[in-house]
């Protein structure tokens, strides 16, 4: 998985927010607002890593459990895709 060219992760004021720039402005209005969490695993998708890895990440971080931490990986990783921000 990757995130599609045009989209970066920006933080204002304390708020991780995800925008279109260049190319992908002219198709995609608006951001996307992300959670610490959210923005955790954005990071990570951004640096190449695996879900395992991901999941490893946010275990750890956050001191979840396996399931949880899929969970929100999952739940993200579908809401990027349904976005049309990251491709599987």
């Amino acid at each position: 998985m990757k995130i599609k060219q045009g989209f970066v992760l920006r933080r204002v004021m304390g708020n991780a927010v995800v925008i279109a720039v260049g190319e992908a402005s002219r198709s995609f209005r608006g951001m996307v607002q992300l959670n610490s969490t959210a923005a955790d695993i954005w990071e990570l998708i951004e640096k190449g890593c695996s879900e395992v890895e991901i999941c490893d990440s946010i275990c750890e971080k956050f001191e979840v459990s396996r399931d949880v931490a899929e969970q929100d990986v999952k739940k993200t990783v579908e809401m990027l895709s349904a976005q049309g921000i990251i491709e599987l």
